[in-house]
C-alpha cells in the first residue's frame, strides 16, 4: 500500500465516525508529500497478513494521535489545543479497539508501551529515543513479541542511556529473527 493511501483510509475512518473529530480535519491538500514508516513497517511482518485489525491502519491511527499530541499531525489540524489533544486520545483508542476487537493482545500490548515510552521520550525531550521507540513498536506489532524487545523496553523504562540503540537493535533483531518473549 502507497504511503498517502494509508492516510486517505484513515482519513475515511474518522469521516465515518463523525463528530468533532471530523471536522478536526485538515483540507485534502494540506497533507502534502508526508512519511509514513511506521505503518509500513507493521505491515511488511509476518503477523499483518490478514491481521482482521489492519495493522497497517492501526499503527498509523496510533502515530497520527501521538502527533497530535506532540508534532505536527498528517491528517487532522491542530487548531485548537483541546481539541487536538483529545483528538489524539480518540485515535489512539481507535487502535488500541480495533486490536482488541481482533483479540490481539499482544499487539495491544506493543502498543500500549509504544504510547507509554513515546510519552516518556517525550517528557525527556530525547527524540532519538521517540524515533526509536516507534521503530521497536512497529517492529514488534508486525513481528510480535520478542525477548530483545522486552529487555530493551525495560531499560528505556530505567532510563538506560543506551535505551535508543538497544531498542533499535532489539527491532533489527525480532524483524530478522523472531522469537518468543519472556
Amino acid at each position: 500500500m502507497t504511503e498517502a493511501a494509508v492516510l486517505e483510509r484513515l482519513v475515511a475512518v474518522v469521516r465515518e465516525e463523525g463528530g468533532l473529530l471530523a471536522g478536526a480535519l485538515a483540507p485534502d491538500d494540506a497533507a502534502g508529500a508526508v512519511e509514513t514508516p511506521f505503518g509500513a513497517l507493521a505491515a511488511r511482518g509476518p503477523r499483518a497478513a490478514g491481521h482482521p485489525a489492519d495493522l497497517e491502519l492501526v499503527v498509523e491511527a496510533v502515530r497520527e494521535g501521538y502527533l497530535l499530541h506532540y508534532g505536527r499531525p498528517r491528517v487532522l489540524t491542530r487548531d485548537d489545543d483541546d481539541l487536538a489533544l483529545l483528538a489524539g486520545d480518540r485515535l489512539y483508542a481507535l487502535g488500541l479497539e480495533r486490536l482488541a476487537t481482533a483479540g490481539d493482545l499482544d499487539a495491544v500490548r506493543a502498543l500500549a508501551d509504544l504510547i507509554a515510552l513515546g510519552a516518556q521520550a517525550q517528557a525527556a525531550a530525547d527524540p532519538a529515543l521517540a524515533d526509536a521507540v516507534w521503530e521497536a513498536g512497529a517492529t514488534e506489532v508486525g513481528w510480535g513479541p520478542h525477548e530483545a524487545l522486552a529487555s530493551a523496553k525495560d531499560a528505556a523504562r530505567a532510563g538506560d542511556p543506551q535505551a535508543a540503540e538497544r531498542l533499535r537493535a532489539a527491532a533489527r533483531q525480532a524483524g530478522s529473527n523472531p522469537a518468543p518473549a519472556r
